[in-house]
């Protein structure tokens, strides 16, 4: 449970999750690797890519600096294929019960996926380490906040649609991370294999989170 404190801890720190979710899993590796150089530590592969459980035990054991992690986990037994494979947090985008159980059983992190109020505290009274709101773009900073203001014990993880331009308005509103998949890694660059363009648009995300948590930081 030490190691699950650390590595929840440092994920706060960060405050910058990666999400990779491409049809094919040729260049997954490279993805990962173009996303570390742009400064994210922590990075997603979501269930629905093809070979994602060989991906996680690649890069799992190829990047000691990198935590790997899996998403659109929806059951209990993706979850323990998941772990075994060697990932180090869970995602899902609901509220699933046995993956929280399977993540515990095994000490690691779990991100539970919610939208309303009654189901961010269902999930985090269900043992959720940080809730994911879903979709975040569509919802927006605003209710981020509005949500924040009743629940603040709660760790709110705001993903679909972040970007560089409206990730520090989210960690404004009250979000304790954010998550970036579709903009972050532009299937086109990964297609064509232009890897450096991940890389920078990582670079920008990092630096629009640490820029509003050092703006916050100076109005304490």
């Amino acid at each position: 449970m030490v190691i699950k404190r650390l590595i929840l801890d440092r994920l706060l720190e960060r405050g910058t999750l990666g999400i990779i979710r491409i049809q094919n899993h040729v260049g997954l590796i490279q993805t990962v690797n173009a996303l570390y150089r742009g400064g994210l530590n922590y990075i997603e592969i979501t269930m629905t890519t093809p070979g994602v459980l060989r991906a996680i035990e690649e890069a799992a054991g190829k990047l000691e600096d990198v935590l790997i992690g899996a998403g659109t986990v929806l059951d209990g037994p993706t979850a323990r294929q998941a772990i075994l494979a060697g990932a180090e947090f869970l995602v899902t985008p609901t509220v699933e019960p046995d993956v929280i159980e399977m993540a515990h059983r095994y000490g690691k992190v779990v991100i539970i996926g919610a939208m309303t109020p009654t189901e961010i505290l269902t999930a985090w009274e269900l043992g959720a380490d940080m809730v994911k709101i879903f979709p975040a773009g569509i919802l927006g900073p605003k209710y981020l906040k509005a949500v924040h203001g009743p629940l603040p014990q709660i760790l709110l993880a705001p993903t679909g649609g972040i970007t560089a331009e409206n990730a520090g308005e989210f960690i404004r509103a009250g979000a304790a991370v954010v998550c970036a998949g579709g903009w972050l890694v532009d299937k086109k660059a990964v297609a064509e294999g232009r890897y450096e363009i991940l890389t920078e648009r990582a670079r920008q995300l990092v630096e629009a989170v640490e820029k509003a948590k050092a703006a916050m930081a100076k109005e304490l």
